[in-house]
């Protein structure tokens, strides 16, 4: 993380050796959050019609910054390097859809926020109903991704098997282009994640349909360096008090994923909830008494 007066202050800790660079990084003032993420990957972080960066994701990652008093950058990648950038330190995150499940090793992961499927979609015309149907075809996938990571999994739950009956599996830098090839008849099928899926059907009209059968089901949490667990705590307590009061909720109305979202409110924030809306009721009881 950025921050002013860097180099006195981690001087001096270091003279101390009392606490590490990432404690240092969470209790100076003037922080800089790097988000990294996925420009094309609506609803979770895209570019809009007024050529700003934005997205579920984004939205959220702001709303924390919000809450610290910290200026969120974000920084678009090329997600095949989202390693380099992040074990670099050019990123404090990789908060844009990122699938923890499989990779719980290799990160320090926040709570999981979305549950999330991977799943085919296929022109409306294809013929192509089901999983068997795709054999012999031509399927498309995000590089780097998950729904490509389950494709060439052969543990339990992978789909090696049923990739080894494609035709061809052909990787592509974002979803934006394989839809663009999947809608000129050079692709039969794309593998991907169901929200992206259904933004993307929203978006180009008819024409598409998401097959019934999906490949599996997984969860989105935000990867932090392996071992930056202070950072990964203050945006987990964030992540919470947006649940709370309804931030949360509200965004996952606005992307259209409410229900995917699992980042719920407390039972103490939604008991007071519960209280105020009782209030609320009572005195506008009380007030139509009194008018009458």
């Amino acid at each position: 993380m950025k921050k002013k007066a860097v180099a006195v202050l981690v001087t001096a800790v270091m003279a101390m050796g009392m606490v590490s660079a990432v404690s240092v990084q969470a209790g100076i003032e003037d922080k800089t959050l790097i988000v990294g993420f996925d420009a094309e990957y609506p609803p979770y972080g895209y570019m809009d019609d007024d050529g700003e960066y934005t997205g579920f994701d984004l939205e959220l990652a702001q709303a924390v910054c919000d809450l610290e008093e910290w200026e969120l950058e974000k920084k678009p990648i090329n997600w095949d390097s989202k390693d380099m950038e992040l074990n670099s330190g050019s990123i404090d995150c990789i908060w844009n859809g990122f699938t923890m499940n499989g990779r719980e090793d290799d990160y320090t992961f926040s709570d999981p926020y979305v549950d999330n499927s991977q799943v085919i979609v296929v022109a409306e015309d294809s013929g192509i109903d089901k999983l068997t149907d795709l054999a012999g075809k031509t399927v498309g996938v995000q590089a780097a991704s998950a729904a490509l990571d389950l494709l060439q999994s052969e543990e339990e739950g992978g789909q090696k098997e049923l990739a080894d009956t494609f035709g061809s599996l052909n990787e592509f830098a974002d979803y934006n282009t394989a839809f663009t090839e999947l809608q000129a008849g050079a692709l039969d099928a794309l593998a991907i994640d169901i929200g992206v899926a259904k933004y993307q059907l929203n978006s180009r009209g008819e024409g598409f349909k998401i097959l019934d059968e999906t490949l599996n089901t997984e969860q989105y949490a935000i990867g932090f360096k392996k071992g930056n667990d202070e950072l990964c705590d203050i945006v987990n307590a964030d992540l919470q008090k947006l649940a709370d009061d309804g931030t949360v909720a509200e965004l996952a109305e606005k992307y259209e994923i409410s229900d995917m979202v699992t980042l719920k409110a407390s039972d103490d924030a939604s008991k007071d909830d519960a209280k105020d809306d009782t209030e609320a009721a009572d005195d506008t009881e009380a007030d139509t008494a009194e008018e009458k």
